[in-house]
């Protein structure tokens, strides 16, 4: 079981506020990714008010990939969901995002005011850490993901049951399974209240136009 450190990380990628800055939106990327690889997207549907905040993942062997080092959130061991799971590097990868969470509450953006986003195994963690979180955030938008640590559920959650949470799935994804997507959504809707999950015709593992125009319904309430 690898776990990762938050100490080689580089900082992260920020679009700031063109306008009276009043909330955020931290997003993660998926396994092998920077935060420069969405830092563009994000920036073609930003808002005036919002700043942006796209970290990259410390460098790290991952076991799926034979050991080699690549920006990973938390190791990953196999594709079956209820395979072994790097619990230590998930709390871990959990603890750099509520830090993120709180420095920007230090600069006067309430938590409530606070989203986070992620895709894949971003996607993951930002679940996961949302519903560790112990104060009230804006909600959340996950692409292609599952939620980790699915078996400590709805024990685990200690706030966040109901916050808007977007969770978004290609039907045709060979890398985190559609059926993942759903077993993911059944889990969470036993808990939170205000859960939708939408289903993408033909996707694989990636975004689209209409994932986009879902994130600004979202982001933009």
């Amino acid at each position: 079981m690898g776990a990762g450190s938050s100490s080689n990380m580089s900082s992260p990628v920020v679009i700031s506020a063109t306008a009276k800055h009043t909330a955020t939106v931290i997003f993660l990327h998926g396994l092998g990714d920077t935060g420069h690889g969405w830092a563009a997207a994000l920036d073609s549907i930003k808002h005036p008010h919002i700043k942006y905040i796209c970290p990259t993942a410390p460098t790290i062997p991952v076991s799926l990939n034979a050991g080699l080092r690549m920006p990973s959130w938390f190791d990953l061991m196999t594709l079956d969901i209820s395979g072994p799971e790097d619990e230590a590097g998930i709390k871990k990868a959990t603890e750099t995002v509520h830090q993120l969470i709180s420095d920007e509450e230090k600069n006067g953006i309430p938590t409530e005011r606070i989203m986070l986003a992620g895709f894949s195994q971003g996607g993951a963690l930002a679940l996961y850490s949302a519903l560790t979180f112990t104060k009230s955030l804006a909600g959340v938008i996950a692409f292609s993901c599952w939620l980790p640590l699915n078996k400590q559920f709805p024990e685990a959650a200690v706030c966040n049951l109901d916050i808007p949470v977007l969770q978004c799935h290609g039907d045709i994804d060979p890398v985190v399974p559609y059926k993942f997507g759903q077993l993911t959504s059944d889990v969470l809707k036993r808990v939170m209240k205000n859960l939708e999950f939408k289903t993408y015709k033909g996707m694989m593992h990636s975004s689209c136009e209409e994932v986009g125009i879902h994130c600004i319904d979202l982001i933009k309430a």
